[in-house]
């Protein structure tokens, strides 16, 4: 169940409870605007918030440089947000951004009555999907608020859409592979739609040492360990290359990414658990989450280009066939 972070009309009960989830900041109600309701519920996966605002009345705020990376998607309503000493963006209902690009810099700017998402992330979920190790001195960085592009904008959009409806169900934050899948498929996202420190491509001294031999050690780890929790970092150091040179090594040699042959080996199991499951007990929604994939439906697609039907036909009739 979500957790109600706000409910209040006073702004100053209002601006203690957003300083304590987001970063210290001050609110003043807009002059065309009185107080009225505002409410934020959060649902969360794994190191990842993301939270439902409903603000009832427009205010003006000035807010401190934020720990973590806080992504806001207009749903109704109007955001105007900009680094100190910079020029302001203003978002319209579909847009997003990113609270945290600016380092060291702190916001200010105006927000309309309406509807938000806002999603908080752990900065060191960047470094672990760019590949990059933990004792780096210099961390992954997010260098612009705004998306590249609005195709990439409606992107990320979505995908805020999309985890706020897996993390309200509640079931995602019980499954630590469901957990993982989202926290990497987010942080993969934003490196994607933001201008970003990350490197691109691997050195030339990691792309030493790439034979096929070291690709089915890489596939074979993979396929041992699917069950478990495995992120870029962990499949490339079992085979002593870095996430970089992993990466480039199945996009050459098998025209996919390390994750996307996991996501295969994953439903390769479900396969198999839906072949042999009781359709009297067993559900496709449970044999999915099972292997991490969160969505039934998003399954239900993958499922039906790898194998040629629906899962559900799967489970309800290619055990008859077995047994009979």
């Amino acid at each position: 169940m979500p957790t109600v972070l706000l409910d209040t009309s006073d702004l100053a009960e209002a601006e203690t409870a957003l300083s304590a989830n987001y970063s210290k900041i001050r609110i003043n109600a807009t002059p065309d605007g009185t107080p009225a309701a505002m409410r934020i519920e959060r649902s969360c996966f794994g190191s990842i918030g993301v939270d439902a605002a409903d603000y009832g009345c427009g205010f003006t705020y000035e807010m401190d440089p934020p720990e973590p990376i806080v992504v806001c998607g207009v749903v109704s309503g109007g955001l105007e947000a900009g680094p100190d000493r910079r020029e302001a963006t203003f978002c319209r209902p579909g847009e997003v951004y990113a609270f945290g690009a600016a380092d060291g810099l702190g916001y200010r700017g105006r927000v309309r009555r309406g509807k938000y998402y806002h999603v908080v992330v752990d900065r060191s979920l960047l470094n672990r999907a760019a590949g990059t190790p933990s004792h780096n001195s210099e961390p992954v960085r997010l260098t612009d608020s705004t998306p590249l592009s609005p195709a990439a904008n409606r992107h990320l959009f979505d995908c805020i859409d999309y985890l706020h409806g897996v993390a309200a169900a509640g079931y995602a934050d019980r499954n630590q592979l469901i957990r993982s899948n989202l926290e990497q498929y987010l942080a993969a996202v934003l490196l994607a739609i933001f201008p970003s420190t990350a490197p691109q491509q691997p050195t030339r001294a990691e792309m030493r040492g790439i034979t096929p031999v070291l690709l089915k050690r890489a596939m074979r780890f993979i396929d041992d360990n699917a069950h478990t929790d495995l992120s870029l970092a962990d499949i490339a150091a079992a085979v002593h290359i870095t996430p970089r040179a992993l990466q480039y090594m199945f996009r050459k040699h098998r025209d996919c990414t390390p994750t996307e042959y996991l996501r295969r080996v994953r439903m390769h199991h479900a396969h198999r658990d839906l072949l042999i499951a009781d359709r009297a007990e067993a559900t496709v929604a449970d044999i999915a989450r099972r292997w991490g994939f969160a969505h039934p439906g998003r399954f239900a697609v993958h499922y039906r280009e790898q194998y040629g039907q629906s899962p559900q036909v799967t489970l309800r009739t290619d055990r008859a066939r077995l047994t009979g």
